[in-house]
């Protein structure tokens, strides 16, 4: 009897979704689900979470997008980002500056006026700092209260806890918004999307990146493609996030794959979960060698997108059959 009612206690965690890009309601399975039983959701959802994915993930008959169904209701995500600490992301945030000043390169070859710039999902604030320190008029938000501290005491930004929704930022407010591993995690990217949209000048950029799915590595590595973590709701390719971001209104401008620098013994440690004895050898060895904090370009996949504010005017992409 306890058995039966902790399953119903599990199953109320859950919700079905439609397709968030066509409102599609038929699937096919890509992976099956395996035993899941809720762990500590303030350590599952903490942003250096690498739990491999056990839900099911399924893709739309009608259009392709993959996503997690059925899948923890939003609240119970939120409330697992919301709190927590992470002490083993903040570890990398000299790794991820030396990343995002790159990335920064980009943005200004498109954006090259420094004006207004919100980093949605900002973590502890490293690419809020970078930005800042070239010239640009930074803001900020993230959902975990721990790391939004962080960044006040060691960058002296002020970044506001919360979602993008939580602070309903005027209209046509920030020349560039950025997204930096955030969409995948989103329960409603299109309803997401929009949101920077509204909030972009007309003309502003959006700059996204996030796991691709369709890049061959994934493809290669199958099930065990270390992208395919319980943190993530939705996996894109190029194709679907290119549909997405033209149905909230957005023309992309490029696609390039996204690689990042981090240290050793950081990428090693984030392999175990599926790498094992693999990863924990090569851990020790780099060890040995005194390797463990030299920063390394690390690539799975990842996709960057930069694309430009089209008409206020946006097509409901849902409404299709």
């Amino acid at each position: 009897m306890r058995h039966e009612s902790a399953t119903q206690d599990l199953t109320s965690l859950y919700e079905t979704v439609p397709c968030n890009l066509c409102g599609g309601t038929d699937y096919r399975t890509i992976y099956p689900a395996t035993e899941r039983p809720i762990a500590n959701l303030t350590v599952e959802f903490r942003s250096s979470g690498d739990a491999p994915l056990k839900d099911r993930l399924v893709a739309c008959a009608s259009c392709g997008l993959q996503f997690v169904n059925p899948r923890l209701r939003t609240d119970v995500i939120l409330d697992g980002y919301r709190e927590g600490t992470d002490e083993l992301f903040v570890s990398q945030a000299s790794a991820r500056e030396r990343t995002f000043a790159r990335a920064l390169k980009l943005i200004e070859s498109q954006a090259p006026a420094r004006g207004r710039l919100l980093d949605v999902g900002t973590a502890a604030g490293s690419f809020l700092h970078v930005a800042a320190a070239r010239g640009w008029e930074v803001s900020g938000c993230e959902p975990n209260r721990w790391l939004c501290e962080w960044g006040r005491k060691t960058y002296g930004l002020d970044i506001r806890p919360g979602t993008l929704f939580d602070h309903r930022y005027p209209d046509r407010t920030f020349d560039v918004v950025t997204v930096w591993d955030v969409l995948e995690h989103v329960g409603d990217p299109m309803g997401f999307l929009r949101e920077c949209h509204r909030v972009l000048k007309p003309g502003g950029l959006i700059v996204v990146n996030c796991p691709d799915i369709g890049s061959w590595i994934a493809r290669l590595m199958g099930r065990r493609w270390l992208m395919l973590v319980s943190t993530h709701l939705y996996y894109f390719t190029r194709r679907t996030l290119g549909e997405l971001l033209r149905g909230a209104g957005f023309e992309v401008v490029q696609m390039r794959p996204h690689i990042q620098w981090l240290e050793l013994d950081y990428v090693l440690k984030r392999a175990e979960p599926l790498a094992g004895p693999f990863a924990r050898a090569t851990r020790r060895l780099a060890s040995g060698l005194r390797h463990s904090r030299r920063q390394v370009p690390y690539w799975l996949g990842q996709t960057l997108v930069v694309a430009r504010k089209g008409s206020d005017s946006i097509r409901d992409t849902t409404s299709q059959p």
